[in-house]
């Protein structure tokens, strides 16, 4: 027992939600690898075998099953301290910020030089990502999402309201509205805006389907249809423009998250309030 780590009881609980070295390398942000030796060192550590090497995955043993319960408390305990440290932390540090990758790499980014100059000892992790991070678990010290958190531990502020219109090249524009062809979401996706967008559609054709909102621009951008596009986006293509029909943009809330123990830590708060500042001068933006 006095050769076990943390590292070890955290990939092990990783691996444990995931099922299978590749899903969980992606998670940890590691190789297959690591997570197969970090978990191999723990079950020798505690003499026991935690998982079943199967074709289709790795699964828990009845032993497994029952560490797992428990190390995931200890993983709460870890977190609730790492929280409470950070609190007195200095105003230096690293700070994660998770995000759509099109809010993080049209508008976040290429504003951020201010921040870095006024706070050279913060080093920004950005995270693109379409999923949730999760904040319990430290994934990130501050979200941005597009939907108001349900969990209590979780505090949250709004941001901005982004708008979305229908797209495209000026002779999908002009072309009776039987005719017109669309770019959607990808089948698997539960996206807000893919369910609008299949409503508005209707038994109208599809020409390509992808989760990437980028991509859709440029299909929209190549002719290939009719893209529902953020309106700070599509205004910088000028040959694109607004599909007629649509009488008012959708909107969609953007909100600032962060985990309650962590909001008053120095570092995770000059970061917010420069956020928050951000988003609020340049509302018009979106």
């Amino acid at each position: 027992m006095k050769s076990m780590q943390w590292d070890d009881v955290r990939h092990f609980l990783a691996l444990s939600r995931e099922g299978s070295l590749s899903a969980t390398a992606r998670v940890l942000r590691v190789d297959h690898s690591t997570v197969a030796r970090r978990v191999t060192s723990l079950e020798t550590a505690l003499q026991t075998k935690l998982f079943d090497r199967m074709a289709r995955g790795w699964l828990l043993t009845e032993k497994g099953h029952e560490l797992a319960r428990q190390a995931s408390l200890l993983e709460e305990e870890m977190q609730a301290l790492w929280r409470a440290a950070s609190c007195h932390a200095a105003l230096s540090g690293r700070v994660r910020i998770s995000a759509p990758p099109l809010l993080l790499n049209e508008f976040l980014v290429p504003r951020l030089s201010g921040f870095t100059q006024k706070h050279p000892a913060i080093e920004l992790e950005l995270i693109g990502e379409t999923r949730g991070a999760d904040l319990n678990r430290s994934e990130a010290d501050i979200a941005l999402r597009m939907c108001m958190p349900t969990n209590a531990q979780l505090v949250a502020r709004r941001l901005c309201q982004v708008s979305y219109m229908l797209y495209g090249l000026e002779k999908w524009r002009q072309a009776p509205e039987q005719e017109q062809v669309f770019i959607g979401f990808d089948r698997a996706s539960l996206d807000w805006r893919k369910t609008w967008l299949e409503l508005h559609v209707g038994p109208r054709r599809y020409a390509l389907r992808t989760n990437s909102m980028r991509a859709m621009c440029h299909a929209a951008l190549s002719g290939l249809g009719i893209a529902l596009l953020p309106c700070f986006l599509a205004r910088a293509n000028e040959r694109l423009g607004p599909v007629p029909g649509l009488a008012e943009p959708l909107t969609c809330p953007v909100y600032l998250v962060m985990h309650s123990d962590v909001r008053r830590a120095p570092r995770i708060r000059a970061t917010a309030d420069f956020l928050i500042a951000l988003f609020q001068a340049e509302e018009g933006y979106f």
